[in-house]
């Protein structure tokens, strides 16, 4: 039996979901009662292009192992308003808590809101905000992140395709958009124009492995393929495939 890899977990992960799934409903993207976090995408200019910062998650509790954005759950005090705001609050606190950077909230760019394919016994639907990267050394915690990473978002992807890093698939689809943008003003500022991206989640089993589709796609709200536009991204080998027709 060949020695899985890192980036093997994530679709383990997916793949034991599929089964505990089932259809979206027309409210289970803003289903009030499951929890809410928030994650930020700090970015700043390298000597190659756009570097985004990336935190190394212990090997144990939620996205153990993984390579992912600072970011956590909504607590109380973050609360009041709509849940974008809420989450803004968030955003903030748990990256200072994770990383010891200090964002400014006006600088926050909302770019994506996830929610997970509904009947697994966790769903958690995620905030993704951009925001250039503020001065300031590291100060990682311990119990949230054991390694961080300025990387190019390109380098990033093909070291997963490798095997050689776990990454979950926002974290993986936010990185491909991002590997578009040569700066980071010009990602920024593409996302300020687009507005939020909804990613409202259906996993399925394709003919290679694990599928999630999304809004767009054209098996997104039926069993079985059809032809027609695709939104999807295909897991079950490496290196990933991501589609989006315009």
């Amino acid at each position: 039996m060949s020695e899985q890899t890192p980036a093997d977990r994530a679709v383990r992960a997916v793949a034991d979901s599929i089964a505990l799934a089932r259809p979206r409903t027309a409210e289970d993207g803003g289903d009030p009662t499951i929890p809410v976090a928030a994650t930020v995408v700090l970015l700043r200019d390298g000597p190659a292009g756009a570097e985004v910062l990336l935190i190394e998650r212990p090997d144990r509790g939620s996205f153990a192992g993984a390579w992912v954005f600072p970011g956590g759950k909504l607590e109380d005090a973050d609360l009041g308003g709509d849940e974008e705001g809420s989450a803004r609050r968030a955003a903030v606190r748990e990256t200072f808590e994770e990383t010891g950077l200090v964002v400014d909230p006006d600088a926050l760019v909302t770019l994506s809101c996830w929610d997970p394919p509904p009947g697994l016994p966790l769903r958690i639907r995620t905030w993704f905000f951009l925001a250039p990267a503020p001065g300031g050394d590291l100060a990682l915690a311990a119990d949230e992140a054991v390694a961080a990473e300025w990387a190019g978002p390109s380098d990033v992807l093909a070291r997963h395709g490798r095997g050689e890093v776990n990454l979950y698939p926002p974290t993986w689809v936010t990185l491909h958009g991002l590997s578009q943008h040569s700066h980071a003003s010009s990602a920024i500022q593409a996302a300020r124009v687009a507005g939020v991206d909804r990613f409202e989640t259906v996993a399925r089993r394709g003919a290679e492995g694990p599928l999630l589709l999304w809004q767009g796609d054209a098996a997104y709200e039926a069993e079985g393929e059809a032809s027609g536009t695709r939104h999807r991204l295909e897991i079950g080998a490496l290196p990933w495939r991501y589609t989006r027709d315009a």
